[in-house]
């Protein structure tokens, strides 16, 4: 039997906040064949939420509105709604007001916020990130591949890839950063994070990162409140 969800994780987003989701249990949604690994969460089961979620094949989940909006990282497997399907690797936001009937046939595991979104962003987002393109950072051994880039805010959304043996200085970050750590590893102020690690760092951070074997990572940078 599954825990309870709590319905209060990591709310406090001028907070640090560190997950291994590799480590954490999974979680019984209302939809059966659907469970999820909260990482932040503020509120029941309709929240302010960051999660992993998991569709077994064949499993669906109800028709739904998103009225802050949701963006999601398909992981592994295939994500489908009625609006298409969603390979390993695709990028997806769908904007406050969207609606879908979400499902897998194959299976799949997905990274996805919840109602964090401003009304005033409207731009759905599609992008295969298997095919897009590496662009250089002017950092050697550094590269990003970029998602988003808010029209209404300091958001940006991208994944980063890291040669062996690459650091990245402290550098002052006025709306935080949120990171997913895709594959290799990922050393933040001295803590090594593997596959599966999720970070928050808040705004006015200025930890150092730096991958002794590589990697490659998620991250959503311009969201955080500045602290009180």
């Amino acid at each position: 039997m599954s825990a309870a969800l709590p319905e209060h994780i990591f709310a406090d987003l001028t907070e640090a906040a560190f997950a291994d989701t590799e480590a954490m249990a999974w979680l019984a949604s209302p939809s059966p064949g659907v469970e999820r690994k909260p990482l932040d969460r503020d509120g029941g089961e309709v929240a302010r939420a960051t999660s992993v979620v998991r569709y077994a094949a064949g499993s669906r989940f109800s028709p739904h509105r998103h009225e802050r909006g949701e963006e999601f990282l398909v992981l592994d497997g295939v994500f489908a709604d009625e609006h298409g399907r969603y390979p390993a690797g695709t990028y997806v936001r769908n904007p406050p007001g969207s609606a879908h009937a979400p499902f897998s046939d194959e299976g799949c595991t997905i990274l996805v916020k919840l109602r964090q979104m401003p009304d005033a962003d409207r731009q759905p987002v599609v992008i295969d990130t298997a095919a897009a393109p590496w662009v250089p950072t002017g950092l050697p051994g550094h590269w990003r591949q970029s998602l988003y880039l808010s029209a209404v805010s300091d958001e940006t959304v991208e994944i980063e890839r890291l040669a062996p043996g690459t650091a990245i200085a402290p550098r002052l970050l006025a709306g935080g950063e949120e990171i997913f750590v895709l594959e290799g590893s990922l050393v933040v102020d001295g803590a090594n994070h593997w596959r599966g690690a999720w970070i928050r760092r808040p705004a006015g951070d200025a930890a150092a990162m730096a991958s002794p074997e590589g990697c490659r990572f998620w991250v959503k940078r311009g969201h955080l409140p500045a602290t009180p």
